[in-house]
């Protein structure tokens, strides 16, 4: 049979990618205590095949290890940093270093006038802390917004923030490096074309219905390229082409998948090698959703 060779920047285009990805599947299921309101997943580097997870306000300052179907593995304190409104996790490696970066950044009620960025070094270690390495502290360049999903992308030295509330959706970045003053988010632009909720889903949900779009989590792929945005109805993806940025990325039409019905759907992970999605819930008991790539495409010779 003939191989057709396809141009890369085709293969790997926006259309393109949510086609790659399976229906989604249960991992599991979700039942231990010390993680009851997960609000933000990332892949560990020190334990592989396994996750890290927050909880969400009101929980202690821990990380919680789970293995890729769900079952709690350890605890780990954080010491350093308070969980005032914790809501997504990412992990990254920087000078051969793994590091986790908490985003405190929730905010309900639009009153925090500046928010943090907290990074640990990962634990290898389950009987020990995970102690704070540096905290990065910013604010909106234009008022306080709630904002529960973020992203770090090490080559750049960035962290990528997406609102929440905001219709549409807003994304911004804020320099990873702790420079010992309070930075400025820079918006880079607007998440165009996540569907809103229509009277079918406030009929349906009169409480969650009108939650449905508003995005509750992210995670970039290990290769940079694909920032995956997590709402209740569907996961989003901006994908930029090599050497563009996120700017000309956010021009084009977002693909998306679509998320089968989870208890507020709040956290998502890539695995380290890209070939795997989980999402989280907020709620007890809840599965862990797994979406895989079905087809790897080949390369030009």
């Amino acid at each position: 049979m003939h191989r057709i060779l396809l141009p890369l920047a085709l293969l790997f285009s926006a259309p393109s990618l949510a086609a790659r990805w399976g229906s989604p599947e249960v991992a599991g299921l979700v039942t231990d205590q010390a993680m009851d309101e997960i609000s933000g997943l990332a892949a560990s580097r020190t334990h592989p095949g396994r996750y890290w997870a927050i909880n969400d306000s009101g929980n202690t300052a821990q990380l919680h290890l789970m293995d890729g179907n769900g079952q709690h593995q350890g605890s780990v304190d954080v010491v350093g940093a308070a969980n005032v409104d914790w809501e997504d996790l990412a992990s990254f490696e920087l000078n051969g270093r793994h590091y986790l970066l908490i985003a405190d950044t929730g905010d309900n009620g639009g009153i925090r006038q500046d928010l943090a960025l907290h990074v640990f070094e990962e634990p290898a270690d389950l009987g020990q802390p995970a102690t704070l390495a540096w905290t990065v502290r910013f604010r909106w360049p234009d008022g306080p917004r709630d904002c529960e999903a973020a992203a770090v992308d090490p080559v750049s030295g960035e962290v990528l923030l997406v609102s929440k509330k905001r219709v549409p959706a807003e994304l911004f970045r804020v320099p990873l490096e702790d420079a010992g003053e309070l930075r400025v988010a820079e918006k880079l632009g607007n998440l165009v074309g996540i569907q809103q909720p229509d009277a079918g889903d406030l009929a349906r949900s009169p409480l969650y219905g009108r939650y449905r779009a508003q995005v509750t989590g992210a995670d970039l792929s290990p290769n940079g390229r694909v920032l995956a945005v997590l709402n209740y109805r569907s996961i989003h993806f901006v994908v930029r082409q090599p050497g563009q940025g996120w700017q000309a990325a956010l021009a084009t039409a977002l693909p998306h998948l679509p998320l089968p019905w989870i208890p507020q759907a709040e956290a998502i992970a890539f695995s380290l090698d890209g070939q795997e999605m989980r999402v989280g819930s907020e709620q007890l008991p809840s599965p862990l959703v797994r979406y895989r790539i079905e087809s790897k495409p080949q390369a030009a010779d």
